[in-house]
């Protein structure tokens, strides 16, 4: 079976771990949270997480960009979750053993339904050609994004397939104290995982567009770096968080060098997120749109068409991007 690139979400945390018996802050469905000791994670020693590039955690739904009826397509997270009596199972056998270990899942009988064209997530372990479930019960995976898929319409606003162009957001190539919105060749983005952020994703911790006019764009991972990083050392990491403009974001993604990708969340530390004006809304941003597409039935609805009209022009941050009635 065909596997498609690795999802963020998976990704060991910088410190240890250890589970509390209270309702996460982050899921509204997990009944622990999951937070930080202050010893580090040897993953993250063991690949010199010292000398890893820290780069910013942005907050949005996962996506990935693979071939798909032999072009570029933009791929949206879906994971394969129990179905109602095989959850209760899971989770009886969770609460007597306090282990999911040990636990038998059926694939075929246990799971719910997903899209034929449906495919698992790179990383996820095969037994028997049948993938197996993680340590929450999913199976994590993508879905292509298809173009009038209502579920998917926010990921849909942000790809242009007859030109080929997706919505990105992204450091300005010549101003590192900026940040712009340009039209990328999906090409370009070929095997990269992606965040989708805007108006109608997780609570729109950035404050982009209004329900009237929804604005939604891609932020490829890794692309915005930490250029202060703190040092990996509990109170530090703690304090910078608490005190630095830089550290009013969701967290922090180390790479290193081996290829290694250790995070670290806000809840991880019980801190709260959001945290009001992000560090993404302390930067200038300029629309970098150039769009002509005539391929559409109604083009003022159009993302693409939305943003060439402001083309060229430069806003004080992220909230301030609005579009004309």
């Amino acid at each position: 079976m065909r596997r498609l690139g690795s999802v963020q979400q998976k990704m060991p945390c910088a410190f240890l771990t250890e589970v509390r018996d209270e309702p996460s802050r982050k899921r509204e469905w997990q009944q622990f949270q999951v937070v930080a000791s202050e010893r580090v994670n040897p993953v993250a020693l063991d690949s010199n997480v010292d000398a890893a590039l820290a780069t910013e955690k942005v907050d949005g739904t996962c996506c990935y960009v693979s071939s798909y009826k032999g072009e570029p397509y933009l791929w949206a997270r879906l994971d394969r979750k129990p179905n109602k009596q095989a959850d209760k199972r899971f989770r009886r056998f969770q609460h007597f053993h306090q282990s999911n270990k040990g636990f038998s899942w059926n694939i075929e009988d246990d799971f719910k339904n997903v899209p034929e064209e449906w495919l698992p997530a790179h990383g996820v372990q095969q037994v028997n050609g049948n993938p197996v479930p993680d340590e929450n019960g999913h199976i994590l995976g993508w879905v292509p994004v298809e173009k009038y898929n209502q579920q998917y319409r926010w990921h849909s606003s942000v790809v242009d397939y007859e030109d080929g162009l997706a919505l990105v957001l992204r450091p300005h190539p010549e101003n590192e104290d900026m940040i712009e919105i340009t039209s990328r060749p999906l090409s370009e983005l070929l095997e990269q995982t992606l965040e989708l952020i805007g108006t109608n994703i997780n609570g729109n911790p950035y404050g982009l567009g209004d329900k009237k006019h929804p604005l939604h764009v891609l932020v490829p991972h890794g692309i915005f770096q930490i250029r202060k990083a703190p040092s990996l050392h509990y109170q530090q990491i703690y304090e910078w968080f608490q005190q630095s403009d830089e550290g009013r974001v969701e967290g922090i993604v180390w790479h290193c060098a081996d290829g290694t990708l250790v995070k670290l969340h806000r809840h991880h530390l019980n801190l709260k997120w959001p945290v009001g004006d992000t560090f993404l809304n302390t930067r200038p941003v300029v629309v970098h749109v150039d769009w002509s597409g005539d391929h559409l039935c109604d083009s003022s609805k159009n993302l693409f068409h939305a943003f060439s009209k402001l083309n060229g022009q430069q806003f004080g941050c992220l909230r301030d991007v609005h579009f004309e009635s």
